[in-house]
């Protein structure tokens, strides 16, 4: 990064296409955090966005319509799964809104005359509405249009979801775009919506996400990642895979996830945020100056 130093000791950098001033103070976090961190997309990671269905209205359903589905044939069972939208996830968990998904991922190949239950509930929406035609103002209505021009089937989301089997897996899920930053664990294999991102395959991700719902994270982010037009932060995966966190030994780690177990049995956010907010602040050796500038970043659950 070229930059060169004023007098009063502010050093003016080029970073991500556009100019920003950082205090000496802030150079020396910048410093520190540069010393012991290392980029998450190196942290053997992989980071997809949620499901898009192309017409929520007919593949998410509640749990009552789930019920009425597999009690008229058991089998529907085997492509409903549960959801998570963008607005039910907290600090470290989730509300479950008792929200489904009519799961028919075109990787998958199914064969809808295998579920007739889904099948007639689907088609209860109109096929043509379902064909994934592009095809606008069906039946002479205007704004009655059929989903966006793909390969997929009439009866199958609107992606291919090839990477279906990772939602059965541990991962960590977080908002795309929202005013407060928050980053959860999932262990019990529920969907992400087109509203979520998540991330699987890192060994210690209660580790990663202590880090990443820490005060020094989310000042990063709020820092350096692009807003929409009404100021909502757009946490997308552009912006995650170059944020640094800190390596330390695994023993290190594990006091981490220790501190985040704790929380998410216990349900005292605030109080252990504090304390994993000192863990860090000791492992980036952080003055009690350099801790203060993040005291700002929300910590609302």
């Amino acid at each position: 990064m070229s930059d060169f130093v004023r007098q009063n000791g502010t050093k003016i950098g080029f970073d991500r296409n556009s100019w920003c001033i950082l205090s000496p103070i802030e150079q020396s976090i910048k410093r520190k955090i540069e010393a012991v961190g290392i980029p998450l997309k190196d942290w053997n990671i992989s980071i997809n966005y949620g499901i898009k269905t192309g017409c929520n209205e007919a593949f998410i359903i509640d749990g009552e319509t789930k019920d009425a589905l597999i009690a008229q044939d058991p089998k529907s069972a085997e492509i409903i799964r549960p959801i998570l939208r963008g607005r039910d996830i907290k600090r470290y968990s989730y509300d479950f809104a008792d929200k489904w998904l009519i799961a028919t991922f075109p990787s998958k190949h199914y064969n809808i005359d295998d579920y007739p239950a889904i099948k007639n509930y689907l088609l209860s929406f109109g096929k043509e509405k379902l064909e994934q035609s592009g095809k606008k103002d069906i039946g002479g209505i205007k704004g009655n249009n059929a989903r966006k021009k793909t390969n997929n089937k009439w009866f199958e989301t609107q992606d291919t979801i090839a990477y279906w089997d990772d939602f059965s897996k541990q991962k960590l899920v977080w908002k795309r775009i929202g005013s407060i930053i928050r980053f959860a664990i999932d262990e019990h294999g529920v969907c992400p919506l087109d509203s979520v991102c998540f991330l699987t395959g890192n060994e210690n991700l209660k580790y990663i996400v202590g880090y990443l719902n820490s005060s020094f994270a989310i000042k990063q982010l709020l820092d350096n990642s692009p807003k929409t037009g009404t100021g909502d932060v757009i946490i997308s995966v552009q912006a995650l895979e170059p944020l640094l966190i800190p390596k330390c030994a695994e023993f290190e780690q594990k006091n981490v996830v220790n501190l985040v177990d704790s929380l998410l049995k216990t349900g005292d956010c605030k109080f252990i945020q504090q304390e994993i907010d000192a863990y860090f602040k000791k492992m980036l050796h952080l003055t009690d100056e350099e801790f203060s500038m993040y005291s700002c970043s929300s910590l609302e659950s």
